[in-house]
């Protein structure tokens, strides 16, 4: 399993945060990775909501279902999955000095002969962490 985290600080509320992140639709604004993503349900996003993503890791088009597994007043996780991997990510919003402190989780879970590549998708993963905060940082900013 391939793991990255990363822990910034940002200038909106934690409410501002969560009403941003929990809709993964906004994924192509945040992650270098998401090409595209959208919504594959309706309603009110909550626990259970669904979206389909498609992103570009090293070169490598892949689509992967996501699912909001968690959201509280300080968290949100989301579980993607596809025939060769799993990828969780678990954002934890805190207050920060007027703003927030935002600490990113990534656990990418290969399956299968996709499992050979888990040592180079650890390289990669942490260029994109480092991508995800700088991206981040600028768009969450502008919601202050």
């Amino acid at each position: 399993m391939t793991s990255v985290s990363r822990t910034f600080t940002v200038e909106p509320s934690p409410d501002r945060v969560i009403d941003y992140l929990k809709d993964f639709s906004n994924a192509p604004e945040w992650d270098p990775g998401t090409e595209w993503c959208e919504r594959i349900d309706h309603g009110p996003i909550a626990p259970g909501s669904r979206w389909k993503n498609s992103s570009k890791i090293a070169g490598v088009s892949t689509e992967l279902v996501y699912e909001l597994k968690e959201l509280t007043d300080d968290r949100v996780v989301f579980e993607g999955t596809n025939d060769t991997a799993t990828a969780t990510d678990t954002i934890t919003i805190r207050p920060h000095e007027g703003g927030s402190e935002i600490t990113y989780d990534a656990h990418i879970q290969m399956h299968g002969i996709a499992k050979v590549a888990d040592p180079v998708m650890k390289v990669v993963f942490e260029k994109i962490g480092t991508d995800t905060e700088d991206d981040l940082v600028t768009i969450l900013n502008r919601l202050a």
